[in-house]
């Protein structure tokens, strides 16, 4: 765990539960794709960085969620590196309680108020390309979060951030964040179509191809919607929805997890609706939600 990886001229990862990319931008400066969970993780980048006789210049956050920007605040202070981040996930990142508040829908409870949730704020300035170091391009990755983006560098590697997951992470958990179920689909089939010399998503091991994982995470998606559908063939209220998804899928529902899963369920249910395939109505003061039948 925390090996640097090589994978190209000037381009690396380490390898860590949210990997985090690492790339040269001279013979002693860096540029990191995301600083991974907290502290301690900072910690461990630095003495990476310092035995490799590396100047951190600056942090490229591909979104907000609090495992790819916890590890920012430690290390800007240790180094004055500057802080990047694209658009609204620039807010989110120097403001770290909205996400909480966002998945919650309201300010969030105790449980969720925790620094894999809540990351410690920095100071961060709006990701534009004109501050991009040469070689490396944006890449929109949008749907898992607000305007998550990755990297394509000169290498020809791409940095996927969270725009799929492993089949393993899938098969277990089932249903993972989305914010807009859309976009999401569309990056993926973007994905799917990608070619590169090295892909290293965050959750999911660095490969030279990367369509089959990508038409897996597909699949799952459309698996998910499928079952809402049958779900709602009768009207149901969003509460009962979501526990009949964690008793079918035999998962255990926790506050975090009721915030996580319920915002994307959420986010399912209205993109079927505005794909004309569910309706909601108000009946009883009651949400509803139903599929329309074909």
């Amino acid at each position: 765990m925390y090996e640097l990886i090589q994978v190209s001229e000037n381009c690396y990862y380490i390898d860590c539960p949210s990997k985090i990319g690492i790339i040269k931008i001279s013979d002693t400066e860096v540029c990191l794709i995301d600083s991974g969970n907290n502290k301690d993780t900072g910690k461990k980048i630095r003495k990476i960085l310092d035995a490799n006789g590396w100047q951190l210049k600056m942090i490229l956050n591909t979104h907000s969620h609090g495992d790819h920007i916890g590890g920012n605040k430690y290390l800007q202070d240790q180094t004055g590196c500057k802080i990047y981040a694209p658009s609204i996930e620039c807010g989110y990142t120097n403001h770290t309680i909205l996400e909480s508040a966002f998945l919650f829908g309201a300010y969030p409870p105790k449980e969720l108020r925790n620094r894999f949730l809540v990351a410690e704020e920095s100071k961060a300035e709006y990701l534009t390309p004109d501050i991009i170091p040469n070689g490396i391009e944006i890449v929109n990755l949008s749907g898992h979060s607000f305007d998550m983006v990755g990297f394509k560098t000169k290498d020809d590697v791409i940095y996927l951030a969270d725009c799929l997951s492993s089949k393993q992470t899938l098969d277990k958990y089932r249903i993972g964040l989305i914010y807009d179920v859309k976009s999401y689909l569309e990056t993926l089939e973007s994905v799917k179509n990608m070619k590169a010399k090295c892909f290293i998503p965050s959750h999911a091991e660095a490969t030279d191809n990367i369509s089959d994982l990508a038409q897996y995470n597909i699949d799952k998606v459309n698996e998910i919607i499928n079952q809402i559908l049958r779900l709602c063939k009768e009207p149901i209220i969003f509460e009962t929805l979501l526990q009949k998804l964690f008793n079918e899928f035999e998962l255990p529902l926790t506050m975090e997890q009721y915030a996580i899963v319920g915002s994307t369920v959420k986010s399912y249910l209205v993109y079927l609706k505005e794909q004309g395939k569910i309706k909601a109505t108000i009946e009883n003061n009651q949400l509803l939600w139903q599929t329309i039948e074909e």
